[in-house]
């Protein structure tokens, strides 16, 4: 008499299928992840500031602050930079030629105010104190 090992190797149980079935379709219905995660920067965005070229995104999480720079159409090398600093500190800089996003670039601002610039090519933004 052959044990369990002998009978229907290789075939999975109708119950172990439709728990396949249920995880993947989950990952359908479910929200996207946050842009956070793409970007490199933790927490939740709090503000965006566009300009012409693209965008700075600005998130914060308990007791940081992170700006990116993202290029409105990503592309060939180009300029790009961001710059955040949090009110009595020092600014935290990126800048070079990027195809996509400028940073993360973060700071700590557990409770102050953050002053944010980004560019990509010859357009630029500030976003004056924010966060505060």
């Amino acid at each position: 008499m052959q044990g369990w090992r002998g009978r229907a190797r290789g075939v999975a149980s109708p119950g172990v299928f439709a728990t396949a079935l249920w995880l993947c379709a989950g990952g359908l219905f479910t929200a996207p992840p946050a842009q956070a995660a793409a970007d490199g920067c933790g927490g939740r965005l709090a503000r965006t500031v566009s300009f012409d070229t693209g965008e700075v995104r600005v998130y914060k999480s308990r007791n940081q602050a992170c700006a990116v720079t993202v290029a409105r159409v990503p592309g060939e090398r180009r300029q790009m930079a961001v710059s955040i600093q949090p009110r009595g500190g020092a600014p935290v800089r990126e800048a070079g030629r990027f195809t996509r996003h400028a940073g993360p670039v973060t700071v700590g601002a557990i409770t102050r105010c953050v002053y944010v610039r980004g560019s990509v090519g010859a357009g630029s933004a500030t976003s004056g104190w924010i966060l505060c």
